[in-house]
């Protein structure tokens, strides 16, 4: 856990952000992008199982966070929690997130998965 919030800090570092830079308005508009990813990403069918995603509990609202980067551009982070720690499939449901994502987010973005 410690290399990803280490790995979160440089993404975050490296894309110029700093907490209290964003007005509250932003923060309602951050808020709301994070739904519109949750939205599109909670409907992914497990590799192995006939069930969704977030009916597994692999993807949650908590776990997705979206911050502005630049004027309509965006970071996305998703953690995600696969069923068993040793879930042989993790990376083929990191691989099913980014594609997912490049295909339906209507706005320029830069991604960050996490398990």
């Amino acid at each position: 856990m410690s290399l990803v919030a280490g790995l979160l800090g440089r993404v975050l570092w490296l894309s110029g952000l700093r907490s209290g830079d964003h007005a509250q308005g932003s923060q309602a508009m951050e808020q709301d992008k994070a739904l519109e990813v949750y939205d599109i990403i909670r409907t992914i069918r497990d590799p192995e199982k006939p069930s969704t995603l977030e009916e597994l509990e692999v993807v949650t609202e908590s776990c997705v966070e979206v911050h502005e980067i630049g004027e309509d551009e965006y970071l996305v982070i998703i953690r995600f929690t696969p069923t068993v720690p040793h879930c042989s499939l993790a990376t083929l449901i990191g691989l099913c997130l980014r594609i997912k994502l490049q295909r339906c987010l209507p706005f320029k973005h830069k991604w960050f998965l996490s398990e």
